[in-house]
């Protein structure tokens, strides 16, 4: 008796492998493998915050070369300790270059004296296609309106949190930006979305930007290039930049 269950017992185990067996693969892995195209070999930088190789350098600490002033002047905004401050009165500076879809690296500081509160403190912006407002403002300790605090899409997204450092404090935006599409009557094809990392937090994930920015108003779309250049914002106070760069994607 005994016998006879060993034997049904080597019988199951037997076919048991031998089902086993056939579920095997019968397609190779190389069969997923992709080899081209090859990713381009990048440099990165020496930090997180350096320029990688294929980068564009639009401020170094010695100049405001890759700017412009308003009507085609000379950028105004002073030079100095290797920062790029905003010249009051002296009004919006814009890249000379043109982008599009493009990652962006940015560091900023408001005045380490606070004067003022809500909008009228450290307040400055950077516009994405020159027309889409990431905000800047010193939003530590200042209450202001959600979707106009830093990290914000000016009057449209308010930011996952608030990640804002003291003033006087440098600040860093890393910004992946995805242009708008547009059909060739005018009508949105794709509308541009915007990823935000403020001082290493997520603020913004992806978020679908709704058109330009409008001080007064809704925000609204008007066919554009699929490039134009970007601006940094004079609205009065002394706000400062430096390491600013950015990669075409």
């Amino acid at each position: 008796m005994k016998k006879s269950i060993l034997y049904l017992s080597l019988i199951g185990t037997g076919l048991s492998v031998t089902a086993f067996a056939q579920e095997k693969p019968v397609n190779p892995p190389a069969l997923t493998e992709v080899w081209k195209p090859v990713p381009k070999l990048i440099t990165p930088g020496a930090s997180a915050s350096a320029a990688p190789s294929d980068a564009i350098i639009l401020f170094d600490g010695k100049d405001a070369a890759a700017f412009i002033g308003e009507n085609g002047q000379p950028a105004k905004w002073t030079v100095s300790n290797g920062n790029l401050t905003v010249q009051k009165g002296a009004g919006t500076i814009t890249t000379k270059e043109a982008f599009g879809d493009c990652q962006l690296h940015i560091e900023w500081k408001s005045p380490e004296v606070v004067k003022g509160e809500g909008q009228g403190r450290g307040n400055s912006g950077i516009f994405l296609m020159g027309k889409y407002e990431l905000q800047v403002l010193d939003s530590y300790n200042n209450v202001t309106y959600s979707n106009g605090q830093a990290g914000s899409i000016y009057k449209q997204l308010i930011p996952l949190a608030n990640a804002s450092r003291k003033p006087g404090e440098w600040q860093t935006y890393d910004v992946v930006f995805m242009a708008p599409r547009f059909n060739e009557d005018g009508s949105v094809k794709i509308p541009a979305t915007v990823t935000v990392i403020h001082n290493g937090v997520l603020v913004q994930n992806h978020a679908t930007i709704a058109g330009a920015t409008q001080y007064i108003g809704a925000p609204a779309y008007e066919k554009h290039a699929d490039k134009e250049p970007l601006s940094l914002q004079d609205h009065g106070d002394a706000v400062s930049y430096r390491n600013i760069w950015i990669r075409n994607l």
